[in-house]
């Protein structure tokens, strides 16, 4: 490993944001129109109903996708961006270590029961 450490803004580049929103679209445009038939002929018309609805269904998945990522990264206070990340995100500062632990203490008395 090295010792480079990234910022929140490296970690979520806008490029990578539309390339995840573009992947969801690609799946779920792919999934709606394989379920609908687009290989299938039963009737005239068929094909091209289900690429249509596809291509409705990529379009509205990668808008939701691409609002969603950017209303969770509104939720980061900017201040904390240029900061580097060097312990789990998700943690709150408080919480006891297994250094810093009730059982950790120096006293040598047992925790009340």
């Amino acid at each position: 490993m090295t010792d480079d450490k990234p910022t929140r803004r490296d970690l979520m580049k806008p490029v990578q944001l539309l390339g995840l929103a573009f992947g969801a679209a690609l799946f779920a445009g792919i999934v709606t129109a394989v379920s609908m038939g687009v290989f299938q002929q039963r009737f005239e018309g068929q094909g091209l109903r289900a690429l249509t609805l596809a291509a409705v269904v990529a379009g509205i998945t990668f808008i939701v996708v691409l609002v969603g990522l950017a209303l969770m990264i509104l939720a980061v206070d900017p201040a904390q961006v240029a900061k580097t990340i060097d312990r789990p995100v998700l943690l709150p500062d408080d919480e006891p270590g297994p250094e810093k632990g009730p059982d950790a203490s120096a006293s040598g008395t047992p925790p009340p029961a």
